[in-house]
């Protein structure tokens, strides 16, 4: 019996030790999240969505770590020049074997998940790249009928040419499951793609998951895979989270209601489409998000893997609306924010470094996690020139978009205290004048640009 204890106990602590290692929902901030115990707020960009097909992948995420970055996308897609598909290809033949790995792959997508793994970054892995089934992407993809050896388009009825928006939803490769279609042909060899990447993802405790990109199929299909990769995990001894990306960019559009309005599914919601705001809207809309959940006793951490804008592209109003919507997502409660893939965002440029740099400098600063969008404080403010974050009577940090003047109400302190001001392009601190508590007091930027004000009061 004691050594069936000992055993038990033995167990149990493997199991906690286990769990400590997870990225999970903040038990005391729960739209925040939880890595390896502490608290923290993701941070990341990247020169692009499917990391892990990427020649210079270690100096790439040496870099995100060296500006405090601690968040990266992977999407499984295979589209691009150079990158190489999940299954085996038989040269003589001209087809993929479904039936068959090529090793390269899964090894390049192992070796990701450990350098990531290695260097406390979190992974968001996308499973279904949405855009590599549609158009001339399909064309060469694996899964169509033409280009495999296992099954023909009549068996499956899938078709060998899609040339419409994957908005259309035209491919019945999303409509397989048995609430669907139950294309059981199909399914299978979507069954064994998954199982193969969870044989490798379920032995790491940094990676988040979400089933499709920018999405409008049905959404029996993103439940059905939810449910799946849940049972697979516990089956595996681990707790996974999960989330789905919606493409409609409004939030209120009901499709984005399957992941706000169903925790049991989904432990995350995936908020990008908010960054085709602009300016006000975009941090009202964000507020609006989160108080969804709030009221309804659902809060739980809202992501933003995608935050468009770059001058070079044609999404996101530019890199100044780029930087804005990072700074504002984070501003406003934002559990995780990245820069999206050049040229429709910032990507990992010298820019988006200084922005991940300068927020990690606020998000370590004391408090910052207890304070709350507080813009009810600021006067004397234009549209879209200045955010609060604030802690009344305790901490303060106002992040003004390009410089500016505001009145700040600071009636809830008490004492004399100095202002600390943030140049976000410079990731840099400057101190700023001593200013009395107890009233309104005039805050002004030193310079036009992206600053952000902290105070912090003792007691």
């Amino acid at each position: 019996m004691k050594i069936k204890t000992f055993v038990f106990i033995f167990l149990l602590m493997t199991l906690e030790l286990s769990a400590q290692n997870l990225i999970e929902q903040s038990s005391e901030f729960p739209q925040y999240w939880s890595y390896k115990g502490e608290l923290v707020l993701l941070l990341g960009g990247s020169v692009e969505d499917n990391l892990f097909q990427i020649p210079d992948l270690e100096n790439s995420l040496d870099s995100l770590m060296k500006v405090g970055g601690n968040y990266v996308r992977n999407t499984m897609s295979s589209r691009d020049d150079g990158n190489l598909w999940a299954f085996y290809f038989d040269a003589k033949k001209e087809l993929f074997d479904l039936g068959k790995w090529n090793d390269e792959y899964w090894a390049r997508f192992e070796k990701f998940l450990q350098l990531t793994s290695d260097r406390d970054i979190v992974v968001q892995i996308e499973l279904w790249a949405t855009f590599d089934f549609y158009r001339e992407n399909w064309s060469k993809n694996p899964f169509n009928p033409k280009n495999n050896n296992n099954y023909t388009q009549q068996r499956v009825k899938l078709p060998e040419q899609i040339d419409t928006h994957p908005t259309w939803t035209e491919n019945p490769f999303f409509w397989s499951v048995p609430m669907q279609q139950n294309n059981v042909l199909v399914l299978n060899y979507q069954q064994r793609f998954v199982d193969k990447l969870l044989s490798y993802s379920l032995k790491y405790g940094n990676v988040l998951y979400c089933i499709d990109n920018e999405t409008s199929v049905p959404a029996s299909w993103g439940k059905f895979w939810a449910e799946y990769i849940h049972k697979k995990a516990q089956e595996h001894g681990t707790h996974v989270n999960i989330t789905e990306m919606w493409d409609p960019w409004d939030l209120d559009h009901i499709l984005h209601r399957e992941t706000f309005d169903h925790p049991e599914i989904y432990d995350f919601v995936e908020i990008s489409q908010n960054n085709h705001q602009r300016g006000q809207n975009h941090w009202e809309n964000g507020l609006k998000q989160i108080e969804r959940l709030r009221s309804v006793g659902k809060l739980r951490p809202l992501t933003n893997v995608k935050t468009y804008g770059n001058d070079l592209g044609q999404h996101g109003g530019g890199t100044q609306n780029g930087i804005q919507s990072f700074i504002r997502s984070v501003f406003f409660g934002s559990a995780a924010v990245r820069f999206h893939r050049p040229d429709s965002g910032l990507g990992l440029n010298n820019e988006a470094r200084a922005v991940i740099s300068s927020m990690r400098q606020l998000s370590d600063s004391t408090d910052f996690f207890s304070a709350v969008p507080s813009n009810e404080l600021l006067s004397g403010r234009d549209e879209n020139e200045a955010y609060c974050r604030a802690i009344p009577g305790k901490y303060y940090a106002v992040y003004f978009t390009n410089g500016g003047e505001v009145n700040l109400n600071l009636k809830d302190t008490k004492g004399k205290v100095k202002i600390q001001w943030l140049d976000v392009m410079q990731s840099s601190w400057q101190s700023g004048v001593s200013i009395d508590g107890g009233g309104s007091t005039i805050i002004k930027t030193p310079s036009e640009g992206h600053w952000v004000m902290l105070l912090t009061f003792k007691h």
